[in-house]
Formats: C-alpha cells, structure tokens, sequence
C-alpha cells in the first residue's frame, strides 16, 4: 500500500467507527435520559429497586465516553489543541469511572444469567485496568504507551457499539438460518464477543500500526549511528609518512 492509499484507509475506517460511536452513544444516552424507564429495553431485576438506576448511571457517563473517545485519537487535534485534548481526556476518564462503578452494580443483579454477569465483570475490570495503565503512563510522560493503553481502553468502550451490532446480527440469522437458537443464547454469545473480538483487533492494530513502525524507526537509526560512529574512527585524511631519523639519503654520507 502507498502512503496515501493508507491514509484513506485510515479515514475510512476512522469514520465508520466515528459514526457508529456517535450514533450508539446519542442513542443510548436520550433512551435515559429523555425516555424514562418505559423505554428501557433491558431486563430489570424486581427484588432490586434500584436496578434501573444502575443502568442509566452506566449508561449516560458511559455514552459521554464513546463520544470522546474517537477524536482523541485524531493528530491535529493532540497538535493543535493540547489543552481541549487533556481536558476531553479527563472527562473521559471521569466517565469511565463513574459508568464501571454502576457497571457493577448492574451486572450483579442482571437477570440475563451468570454467563452474562462474568462477562460484564471482566469487561468492567479490564476496563478501569487499562484506563488505570493510560492514566499512570501519562503522568510518566510516557506518550507512546499512554496511546496503547489508549487503543486498548476504547477497544473495550466500544463494546457497547460491538455488542448491539452481534447482538442484530445474530438475531437477523436466527430468524433466516438458525430458528432453534434462543434470544438468551445469541445475547450471551454477544456479549462475550463485543470484547473479545475488539481485543483482538486492538492488539493487531498496535503491532502493525505502533509497534512495527517504531521497530523499524529503531532499526533504520541503529544502523545510522553504527555507520556515523564506523566513520568517526576511520582516519578521513591520510598524512605522509615520516621516515625514522639516519635512514634517509641525507645521512648516507656519515657511513664510514
């Protein structure tokens, strides 16, 4: 691929993960905070009162999260406005928080199954970990680990995208190919995927897009300094050379 041919690929998929976030995260966000408990689709716990509060507190920090999260991965943002970048970057971070904390709560009263509930937990978990490792990178001054664990942190706030498109999927082949599945088994399948699989895309991300660039920038500059320091000790002008005293022409004349 060419540079170019490159960077439309990048603002092509950018885009698309651009416009799924804002959409998913618009949407769920007004489910809670304008529709009110009547449009709430997931199913609420009766012997826990409180368990539709849980799920908008997730919901709404959360939402704000997903919104955020694309343009700070955006260069001439990161350039030109370092401190709307640091700020967004705190309100994301705050959002992560509050919404894992509600997490929580929600997963252990779902009625969706154990299934489901240990998925959420380690979701929730390994959310606030690699939130945790951006942070604490940062304040080291470490960038380019700060981006990783950036790229890892939005994988996994991007399941809420990933988790309605599996969970659409499944349903439209359940209805046209698989009549036998139920809706609980595509929902837990779902959820487990929305992760795992953006894991995965994650890590091969930061291989072929971080790390293997920089190896390579490592590589060209250790090449560079081998061939800059083979110069330096290599003699650049070569002088005459001196003759030791009584054995030139000059003293043939003081042999008897």
């Amino acid at each position: 691929m060419t540079k170019s041919t490159r960077r439309r690929w990048w603002w092509a998929l950018w885009g698309l993960l651009a416009a799924s976030a804002v959409g998913i995260a618009v949407y769920s966000a007004q489910t809670y905070l304008i529709g009110g408990e009547e449009r709430n689709q997931i199913p609420l716990n009766d012997l826990f009162a409180s368990h539709y509060v849980t799920i908008a507190v997730h919901a709404v920090p959360s939402s704000l999260a997903l919104l955020i999260g694309p343009f700070q991965f955006l260069t001439w943002i990161r350039v030109r406005y370092p401190k709307a970048h640091r700020v967004a970057g705190q309100v994301y971070m705050v959002s992560i928080v509050l919404g894992s904390i509600a997490a929580l709560f929600a997963a252990t009263f779902s009625v969706s199954g154990f299934s489901v509930q240990v998925a959420f937990y380690i979701l929730t978990v390994a959310w606030l970990y690699t939130l945790y490792q951006a942070y604490a990178t940062i304040r080291r001054g470490e960038v380019q680990l700060h981006r990783i664990w950036m790229i890892r942190n939005y994988a996994l706030t991007f399941a809420a995208v990933s988790l309605r498109i599996y969970l659409m999927t499944g349903l439209a082949l359940q209805e046209r190919f698989f009549p036998s599945l139920t809706f609980d088994d595509i929902y837990h399948a779902s959820a487990w995927a929305s992760f795992l699989v953006n894991v995965l895309v994650a890590e091969y991300f930061i291989v072929q897009r971080t790390l293997k660039p920089l190896a390579r920038r490592q590589k060209v500059k250790g090449r560079t300094s081998r061939a800059a320091a083979g110069a330096a000790v290599r003699p650049t002008v070569e002088g005459p050379e001196v003759e030791p005293v009584g054995a030139g022409p000059a003293d043939s004349s003081r042999v008897p």
